[in-house]
């Protein structure tokens, strides 16, 4: 291989790298300013104040599309890393410890995916129509304290995932 070429080939790893530690602390360190911070100082709240329902609204509106570019920029810029990477040895090919991390990783980023489209296609907009009813003086408090817990256990369980993720990250790395 030329010289140029593998310092393009260089390049383009260093950057894909660069990208996808970005993401990753941006989705993660999403997660766990939500799990250690965010929840925990909302259980002093009560479900009926509006402003909690915003704030909580807000939030969402805003770490949604966030954590959702994240995710692609993980997945493209991860592509390129594992195609590059010496320990690959094809699509589906789990045949040394490497593949094996990577194999684990995929199935937490998998979970965590899953974990993300339950919240995001069926707990948050129930969220935030439980919200709109109460604002409106229709709604059941008790139905909007059970979606809020709902959505903090998922939360939770995605930010273990993504521990997971960083673990098997660790483990292919070190190898």
């Amino acid at each position: 291989m030329s010289l140029g070429i593998q310092l393009k080939a260089d390049t383009m790893l260093t950057f894909s790298y660069l990208l996808h530690l970005i993401a990753t602390v941006v989705w993660l360190g999403g997660l766990a300013t939500l799990t250690l911070l965010v929840w925990p100082a909302a259980r002093r709240a009560t479900g009926d104040d509006p402003a909690i329902r915003r704030l909580f609204s807000d939030l969402r509106r805003r770490f949604i599309p966030i954590t959702n570019f994240s995710l692609v920029v993980l997945i493209v810029t991860g592509m390129i890393q594992m195609s590059l990477d010496e320990h690959y040895d094809g699509l589906m090919q789990i045949s040394n410890d490497w593949s094996r991390a990577i194999l684990l990783k995929h199935i937490a980023i998998g979970g965590m995916i899953v974990c993300g489209a339950i919240l995001q296609l069926g707990v948050n907009p129930a969220l935030e129509r439980a919200g709109l009813l109460a604002d409106a003086g229709k709604g059941d408090p008790a139905a909007y304290t059970k979606l809020r817990q709902r959505e903090i256990a998922l939360t939770w369980i995605n930010g273990g995932l993504g521990l997971l993720v960083l673990v098997f990250t660790a483990w292919a790395t070190a190898i």
